[in-house]
């Protein structure tokens, strides 16, 4: 289930080539394994999950990135090679050995990625066979096959892509990521990977991905779980002759444009999600306040229950907001559905009906508008409701 229309256009980056393959992780013979190349001179910045048993291929991942310019990227999907300990490295490693020896190139080169169940150790075995295939499939539009061989509990694939010019050449930036699940990220989250061929250094691409990465993956939330192997990368081949300086604001503003597109378009696909929900907060003291006040909402299960139901029962978001971990006063405060006020200055609004909050709650797109009246700070956190389809997903995960 998921909400809205989701696009599968894209355009393909010069210097970036992928493939994906059905390896047999996947009891479905679905694709689960996708590889991505980039061209000899790319430079690549990566922002990690912050859980504290990060998986295998994150720490390896790590190690390699601080030694190396990637030249490739293994991906798979069915199992997350996470609480496995040092047999968990070691099978990481394996694959970026073969995948580098066959590619004719050093395994520091070669970052891994997984994603599944966690606590399994990682099936090599049909990783490596399959190898050969991917290498010869490497294409530069298979794009939206590679976000086909990284989905787990997903829907349908995620990608988007930019294109600008600067300096008279055009710039091309696409990225995919997966995830509907297990998503409250403190990093960046899932699995994203985006590429430019913008010519940029990897400090400069870490600077722009890690505070894109604050104002887009950092604010969804659908179950208030981070995984343990979210990683979020920036690859910049240089293809395109055009420096980052050379792009001005340009490039800063269609990377958060992309970045937030695929965020949302997490959301959207959220496991047993009907709702796509948008909580904003205004009239903060400061950032932070409004941050914490969004999230008490937007991880609440009582009001994303109640958004399920439809039901306009607005002392849910009133309990929610209570919770926060922030200094508010509740007698300032006015709570808005869409374009009608619940609640005003911390009572019921004495114009209110429930039969307007109900006709609100009847849309797919639900906006939730609070105004602390504390200051001019404001922040927006994108969530789902909670349906029986997420607790049927994740009662059925492992079967």
């Amino acid at each position: 289930m998921a909400t809205g229309v989701a696009s599968t256009a894209f355009l393909s980056v010069p210097g970036v080539r992928l493939a994906a393959v059905p390896s047999g992780i996947k009891a479905s013979g679905d694709l689960d394994l996708a590889l991505i190349e980039f061209s000899a001179g790319s430079q690549t910045a990566a922002v990690f999950t912050q859980s504290h048993f990060a998986a295998a291929p994150v720490h390896l991942a790590r190690a390699h990135l601080a030694k190396a310019a990637p030249r490739y990227f293994l991906i798979n999907s069915g199992n997350a090679n996470a609480a496995t300990g040092a047999e968990g490295m070691a099978d990481a490693q394996a694959c970026c050995q073969a995948l580098a020896k066959q590619a004719g190139t050093e395994p520091e080169a070669v970052l891994p990625f997984s994603t599944g169940v966690i606590g399994e150790r990682l099936p090599t075995a049909p990783i490596l066979a399959s190898l050969p295939l991917a290498l010869a499939g490497l294409a530069e539009d298979n794009w939206l096959q590679a976000a086909k061989g990284i989905m787990t509990t997903d829907t349908r694939p995620k990608i988007a892509s930019r294109q600008f010019s600067a300096q008279g050449k055009t710039v091309t930036l696409t990225g995919i990521a997966k995830g509907a699940g297990m998503i409250a990220p403190k990093m960046a989250t899932l699995l994203v990977f985006l590429a430019t061929d913008l010519s940029a250094t990897q400090a400069a691409l870490g600077d722009l991905l890690s505070s894109k990465a604050e104002r887009t993956f950092n604010r969804i939330t659908i179950d208030s779980d981070t995984s343990t192997n979210d990683a979020c990368l920036l690859t910049a081949t240089g293809a395109s002759g055009v420096t980052l300086k050379d792009a001005g604001p340009q490039f800063p503003e269609q990377l958060e444009s992309l970045m937030l597109e695929l965020a949302q378009s997490i959301i959207r696909d959220a496991e047993g999600a009907t709702k796509f929900i948008t909580v904003h907060i205004k009239g903060g003291k400061d950032e932070p306040t409004c941050l914490a006040v969004a999230n008490a909402i937007a991880n609440s299960p009582l009001v994303k229950t109640a958004i399920f139901a439809a039901d306009a029962n607005w002392g849910r978001l009133v309990m929610a907001i209570g919770k926060a971990p922030t200094t508010l006063d509740p007698n300032k405060i006015d709570i808005h559905l869409g374009q009608v006020c619940l609640m005003k200055a911390g009572a019921k609004n004495p114009s209110y009906q429930e039969a307007q909050g109900a006709a609100e709650m009847q849309n797919e797109d639900i906006t939730i508008t609070v105004d602390l009246h504390q200051g001019q700070a404001a922040a927006t956190i994108w969530t789902s409701d909670l349906s029986h389809g997420y607790v049927s997903i994740n009662a059925d995960y492992r079967t």
